[in-house]
């Protein structure tokens, strides 16, 4: 899994709407889910939490939620943890860099979002899924969104198209988005997601989102 550095890391929120159709409004029906299914003192994991962006958006929605901002990137949790701090909520936030530790958390939700096609499977993805469980509380719900395998031979190039006509993404940026469909990206079909979480130790999980090669779904942490 890449970790972002540098420019890349500086420049992760401005480019990441101009890849994602649908982006913010994938955050925004994560974010009344869990405002519905978790308690005022809920802790939520962040795996892939990068510059912070998504626990700022929720921290703002509810003032008793605590978060663990996890990434591989030291750079990006850098500058969330400067955000964090800028903002005032830095004490409702553990920062880890790394991998996931094992049974080391006990959050009652966790976030990963667009962080799964990034994971070879190759017994990667597998892991990472079991690392998540192992920081879950009994029942805890996991909201898991990625890209996914084409369903059409059309969809992938529909999916360039609307980022280079709506969303702004440039010719140059369309090239780029291809050559990481081929040299960077692994994405599963959502058969083989089901396979992976629930062989992690998951329930079934129901799709809520979905939008030109990105699905979200939501599952939680069998017994």
């Amino acid at each position: 899994m890449p970790a972002f550095t540098g420019e890349e890391a500086l420049n992760y929120d401005q480019r990441i709407g101009k890849l994602v159709p649908g982006y913010a409004l994938l955050h925004q029906i994560t974010a009344a889910q869990l405002r519905v299914t978790l308690v005022q003192d809920a802790t939520i994991l962040v795996v892939g939490a990068g510059t912070g962006r998504e626990i700022i958006e929720l921290a703002e929605q509810n003032q008793g939620w605590h978060f663990i901002a996890q990434d591989v990137s030291a750079d990006m949790l850098e500058i969330a943890d400067q955000n964090f701090t800028n903002l005032g909520i830095r004490d409702r936030v553990t920062i880890h860099h790394g991998k996931l530790p094992e049974n080391t958390f006990q959050a009652d939700a966790t976030l990963c979002l667009l962080v799964m096609h990034f994971v070879r499977d190759n017994g990667d993805k597998d892991d990472l899924l079991t690392q998540i469980n192992h920081n879950l509380k009994s029942e805890g719900k996991l909201f898991l969104a990625d890209l996914m395998l084409p369903e059409s031979s059309f969809e992938r190039e529909a999916q360039f198209q609307l980022c280079h006509t709506v969303l702004g993404l440039t010719e140059q940026g369309v090239e780029k988005m291809r050559r990481n469909f081929v040299e960077e990206f692994y994405p599963i079909s959502l058969e083989g997601l089901t396979t992976l979480l629930e062989k992690a130790g998951f329930s079934t999980p129901l799709v809520y989102f979905k939008a030109l090669g990105f699905s979200a779904v939501n599952s939680y942490k069998r017994n």
